[in-house]
């Protein structure tokens, strides 16, 4: 009887030094460079649209569901978007790591910070913050993000 009662101590201990070890990974991101995400040499297409006053999109493949931009990047948006009518319904974004035919804008990888990644734009220069989504398309932040903002069919 007392050799099962170790044993079982053994096992829960193990348990929850497991359960910790994934907890740490998690918070620190190790475990996102494990999970499934999109090739790098992909393009995606997203369609963002205005909510509660600033831009946000949903991706159900990536399970994000109003998905703020934040820290400059709405304002980029704003540029990106000028000549498409109705864009706060709604436009089709399409991104890639990779240059790609008609791509409007090339953001440039300029620092890591809070968990997400600053991104320049040239024409007109700005600087954007890209948030921990980014790593739902990438498993490292892209050192170019090559854009294109169209009007959604």
């Amino acid at each position: 009887m007392k050799r099962s009662f170790s044993i079982l101590r053994v096992a829960i201990a193990t348990i929850a030094a497991i359960a910790v070890a994934l907890a740490v990974l998690w918070h620190y991101g190790v475990l996102a460079s494990l999970m499934p995400h999109m090739p790098a040499n992909s393009i995606t297409v997203i369609a963002p649209y205005r909510y509660n006053g600033t831009w946000v999109f949903d991706d159900a493949r990536a399970g994000l569901v109003r998905e703020a931009f934040v820290g400059g990047v709405p304002q980029m948006i704003d540029v990106l978007v000028k000549d498409i009518p109705h864009a706060d319904k709604g436009f089709r974004l399409t991104f890639s790591a990779h240059e790609f035919p008609g791509y409007q804008r090339k953001l440039t990888w300029v620092r890591g910070g809070s968990s997400g990644n600053w991104y320049r734009l040239e024409k007109p220069p700005m600087e954007g913050w890209l948030c921990p989504a980014l790593f739902k398309y990438y498993s490292e932040a892209p050192k170019e993000l090559y854009i294109k903002a169209d009007p959604k069919e």
